[in-house]
């Protein structure tokens, strides 16, 4: 085997599993550039999944007219409710769902942290707690067992015209899940609205001198409730995704861990959207080792196990700063009290 077939069995597994990771490390960096820690990007992810799986086996199924089917004993919305089917617009649909319930979800850590000036980071552990314990007893009210279906209308691969016909870089790059090149681009937008826009300006102030934003009229706290709420769409739409790419069905092993990965990534990031994507893509490299390694050479002889637990050993040694220390914001972690000296 070449190194072309080496990178075209490496490059598009590294870029799909990144995807999730690169979308809730985006979202940690809002939440940490306002200055509010949050350990509980785990747990929205896991909301996000949750949340995701369930529309999508919900709503999964041809599209029907609405005037043709309609139960007369039902009222008028929840007789729409109960025939409207989405089709191939139903994973779309759920990740959109997922953002939404994740940000709302998000506020909890935001209630703790921003208004009762709890400490963050015991409040990010006990919304990775409930989210895991919620979605699981919700699973097995719904479902009777601790685990959901497999879903019927996944992402499925793509390929983007023209581009994915260039030779060796065509299948590499440009054969692959929509939300792989969603992520990488969401990634330029988060840098440009951070750092080239003035609520960029306020949210990065707030996060390193919020008594000197809050003097030059900014309102610290709205502007870290934004801050968290926008960690839990994005921590949600990178929970779905891995749900609706990955995992295809919802259980206490959903996520396992990918939410501390993302973590990682933004640390290793450096707190910046890019660094953040270029993190993820790193980890999304470790984790696609131990699938394509059967079609490598030198790494078939490598033990399963060293190969799945890589990328755990690797957030370890990031979280712990053995590949390099970051300055984080200046405020981050700590409350705010207007008026305070």
């Amino acid at each position: 085997m070449g190194i072309i077939d080496i990178l075209q069995s490496i490059i598009p597994a590294a870029i799909f599993f990144a995807a999730p990771l690169i979308f809730t490390a985006l979202g940690g960096v809002f939440s940490e550039r306002s200055g509010v820690v949050n350990i509980g990007l785990e747990g929205l992810m896991v909301m996000g999944a949750f949340v995701a799986i369930v529309s999508n086996l919900t709503l999964a199924g041809p599209l029907q007219r609405l005037d043709v089917w309609f139960d007369q004993s039902a009222p008028g919305f929840l007789s729409l409710l109960s025939f409207i089917q989405f089709g191939n617009l139903t994973p779309w649909i759920a990740i959109l769902i997922a953002m939404i319930v994740s940000a709302i979800f998000s506020m909890v850590h935001a209630v703790a942290s921003v208004s009762f000036r709890s400490d963050q980071v015991v409040s990010g552990v006990a919304l990775n707690f409930l989210a895991l314990g919620v979605s699981l007893f919700l699973v097995n009210q719904w479902y009777g067992k601790g685990q959901t279906d497999m879903v019927e209308v996944p992402f499925y691969t793509t390929e983007i015209l023209f581009l994915s016909d260039i030779p060796i870089i065509g299948p590499m790059f440009f054969t692959g899940y929509k939300t792989s090149y969603i992520a990488i681009l969401l990634a330029f937008l988060v840098w440009f609205v951070i750092f080239k826009t003035p609520f960029g300006l306020r949210l990065r102030s707030v996060g390193e001198h919020p008594m000197a934003s809050d003097t030059n009229g900014i309102n610290v706290s709205r502007m870290r409730y934004t801050g968290v709420i926008l960690s839990g769409a994005f921590g949600g739409l990178g929970g779905a995704v891995y749900a609706l790419t990955i995992a295809m069905n919802f259980s206490h092993a959903t996520i396992s861990g990918q939410g501390f990965m993302a973590l990682a990534a933004m640390i290793f990031g450096k707190w910046h959207p890019l660094g953040a994507m270029g993190a993820g893509l790193f980890f999304g490299f470790a984790q696609s080792l131990s699938v394509v390694s059967s079609t490598i050479p030198f790494l078939q002889n490598v033990p399963q196990v060293y190969l799945l637990i890589a990328p755990y050993v690797l957030t370890i040694l990031a979280l712990a700063g053995f590949i390099g220390r970051a300055d984080a914001p200046k405020a981050i972690g700590t409350p705010y009290i207007k008026g305070s000296r």
